[in-house]
């Protein structure tokens, strides 16, 4: 099963960038925290927006790891705060149990070498 959870800006304040920084990193840290899968990625789970983001759902579909998805392309304050949390330039990005695994490149190149189902089944998200 997949979610979908969204950033939802509060009103405009008069320290309306600061405010919304600190709501974007707050959202994307209580994501991380509240979600044991995480997939920050262009589109949903349903229907990906990039090629990156679509083959990282399809092996997470094909491992059946129930995940959380976060459509970076619905807010511009989300898409660049998860590269700033993570310190990484691309999307999509995964995180399992609250650390950062990578973008598409290293899912791919785990799933291919055989090291994404065990590290799955060792966090005990499914089963070995």
């Amino acid at each position: 099963m997949t979610d979908v959870t969204q950033f939802e800006p509060t009103g405009p304040g008069p320290d309306e960038a600061i405010d919304t920084r600190h709501a974007v990193q707050t959202f994307i840290a209580d994501t991380i925290k509240d979600n044991p899968v995480v997939l920050f990625m262009k589109g949903v789970p349903e229907q990906p927006r990039c090629g990156f983001s679509a083959v990282t759902v399809q092996i997470l579909d094909h491992l059946a790891v129930p995940f959380v998805g976060v459509d970076v392309l619905q807010s511009e304050d989300v898409r660049q705060g998860i590269k700033v949390f993570s310190d990484w330039p691309t999307i999509p990005q995964l995180y399992v149990n609250g650390e950062f695994v990578g973008g598409s490149d290293i899912v791919r190149e785990m799933f291919q070498s055989g090291e994404l189902k065990p590290f799955f089944a060792e966090r005990g998200l499914i089963q070995g």
